[in-house]
């Protein structure tokens, strides 16, 4: 599609669906953000681990687990593709109810959302997306830094708000989802690949 001039318009996912298939892109309340160049070997290796564990773990269970890219749609209002002015493609996504589902989207907040930071996507993910995940009420939200070894998890409270992060640095720790029941899993089974 080429650059897009996003200071002339708010885009939204009627637009979306005209872009080109092989260029990955996300629209934050209507502003474009660009998903080049593909994540690092790290990044990747990252994503394939979480996805496989959170997999098996979900076989035969009503939770299912997406990873990029899979797009997921955010609005107060889907009656048209002109009014969602929101759509991510998280690195990986996990939804429980499957009336958020249809054939190649979803339309609705995830019930786990996690996020590998890469340099192009930090700010992003750490700021914007935070609070996006919180507005459209994203129940648990990790962010994993490869770089620093270090799981972020921010677990929204009563008052559908996402109080300071649960930062992990222990290796061995244990890391237990409250969105997916009964899922653990600790940094060395995420990011020790040898």
């Amino acid at each position: 599609m080429g650059a897009i001039d996003h200071h002339s318009k708010n885009y939204t996912y009627a637009d979306y669906l005209t872009w080109p298939d092989e260029e990955r892109w996300e629209i934050i309340h209507g502003v474009p953000y660009s998903l080049t160049p593909a994540p690092n070997r790290k990044h990747q290796e990252i994503s394939v681990e979480l996805s496989r564990q959170l997999a098996n773990h979900l076989k035969g269970k009503s939770c299912k687990v997406y990873s990029a890219p899979f797009d997921v749609r955010l609005s107060e209002d889907f009656s048209d593709d002109a009014l969602v002015e929101t759509i991510v493609q998280p690195d990986i996504s996990v939804f429980c109810d499957q009336k958020k589902l249809d054939e190649k989207v979803a339309k609705g907040a995830p019930d786990l959302v996690i996020e590998i930071l890469s340099p192009s996507t930090t700010k992003k993910d750490l700021t914007t997306k935070i609070l996006l995940y919180q507005r459209f009420l994203v129940r648990e939200y990790w962010i994993i830094d490869p770089e620093k070894n270090i799981i972020s998890i921010c677990i929204l409270d009563q008052h559908g708000k996402y109080p300071e992060a649960i930062l992990i640095d222990d290796k061995m720790a244990e890391i237990s989802s409250v969105a997916i029941k009964d899922f653990t899993t600790s940094l060395a089974e995420i990011l020790d690949f040898n």
